[in-house]
């Protein structure tokens, strides 16, 4: 690999620990680290001063809370973590992540939905797929 990471993307699901465990596997695998991403809703832009201070970071909080058990289990494994905790859209965070970090893999999920809702609920996936600067391991 030509950098000593892989980027893992959870959605903070159950199905998320299954991804972090494969992932898991690879990071010994190969002796790298795990930087895991999450990415959040979008800020408000709507909202008053106070208001949309408050709203950060609540959404900032709650990210964090969804982060730490993944966080925790990863480097209860022995395996090296950091962390990036991003503004949506998914897809494209986690393929520049990847690209800046030069990172040579992706581990995500899939949600193995049928082909109609999986045009529209699928598409972080579909799109790390058609624009990842490395390979992309999909976990089902």
């Amino acid at each position: 690999m030509s950098s000593n990471k892989i980027v893992v993307a959870i959605d903070g699901s159950e199905h998320s620990y299954l991804i972090v465990d494969k992932a898991m596997e690879h990071a010994k695998l190969f002796s790298v680290s795990i930087l895991l991403v999450f990415c959040h809703r979008r800020f408000p832009t709507i909202m008053g001063h106070p208001y949309r201070d408050e709203e950060i970071s609540n959404i900032i909080s709650e990210s964090e809370k969804v982060i730490k058990p993944f966080l925790q289990h990863i480097r209860n494994a022995g395996i090296a973590v950091e962390e990036r905790i991003m503004e949506e859209p998914a897809g494209a965070a986690i393929t520049d992540i990847a690209r800046i970090e030069k990172c040579e893999l992706i581990v995500m999920g899939s949600r193995g939905l049928t082909n109609l809702a999986g045009l529209i609920i699928g598409s972080v996936t579909n799109r790390v797929l058609h624009t990842a600067p490395c390979s992309v391991l999909v976990v089902r």
